[in-house]
């Protein structure tokens, strides 16, 4: 998981796919941490997104950096603690101009089970599973 999250964190924006009915949903997303050995993402309640996680959890993410891409596909879980959301605002201080653990605002949602492929034109690909 470590080197999917820091290969993330390298892509700066990076893409997350959700379903709303039968259409697909892509947004560009920032933010990801580690706590308790898994991979978080941060959204905001009164966004589609989270209530399209809630429906259907099956998420995936596509992200570039240094002439790689990754394709990391998953199902996400909410976590409702403020310990939870404490890390990834002290892992992004970007987020806390726009939440705190508090706020009544601030979701986190982590991945039960994830694959990523990490891509290249010149490498053979690298495969993680987490």
């Amino acid at each position: 998981m470590k080197e999917v999250l820091d290969f993330l964190k390298k892509c700066g924006t990076f893409y997350l796919a959700t379903v709303e009915g039968d259409q697909p949903r892509v947004r560009p997303f920032g933010a990801v941490c580690a706590f308790e050995d898994r991979l978080y993402l941060v959204t905001n309640n009164k966004k589609a997104v989270y209530a399209q996680m809630l429906a259907n959890p099956k998420v995936e993410i596509s992200g570039m950096a240094g002439g790689k891409w990754i394709r990391l596909s998953g199902t996400v879980a909410p976590d409702p603690r403020r310990e939870a959301k404490h890390a990834m605002l002290e892992a992004n201080p970007s987020l806390r101009s726009m939440y705190s653990e508090d706020d009544g605002l601030v979701e986190v949602l982590y991945f039960t089970k994830a694959s990523a492929d990490l891509c290249s034109f010149t490498e053979a690909p690298v495969h993680y599973e987490f």
